[in-house]
């Protein structure tokens, strides 16, 4: 399972994704949509915790048309609620919150 490390740089914001020991960055996948040059964010709401959103989706459903779907969602109901300092996410409570979303499809479209 994955295990995302929120954390802020003197270069701003970084995401660390941890599996099986080894821990890289998590890809932002500005290659669907740059919603924010400047990078992610996350704590508030806006174009760097939209962007923070559509890649923890990307990177959680493996779906990059359903991440697109479910992105804006995803930032409101779990990255513009993350504390403003570091952070800790599990791949279980990326994909739950998720499954939230989807329960209500209506808004998730």
């Amino acid at each position: 399972m994955k295990i995302y490390h929120g954390r802020r740089t003197d270069y701003g914001c970084a995401v660390d994704v941890e599996e099986d020991g080894e821990c890289t960055l998590l890809n932002l996948r500005k290659d669907l949509r740059n919603l924010s040059p400047e990078g992610i964010e996350w704590g508030v709401a806006g174009n760097g915790p939209a962007q923070l959103a559509l890649a923890l989706a990307a990177d959680v459903l493996g779906d990059d048309r359903k991440a697109l779907q479910i992105h804006q969602r995803l930032k409101h109901e779990l990255v513009a609620r993350l504390p403003h300092e570091d952070w800790v996410l599990t791949e279980a409570q990326v994909r739950a919150a998720i499954d939230a979303i989807e329960l209500e499809p209506s808004r998730a479209r």
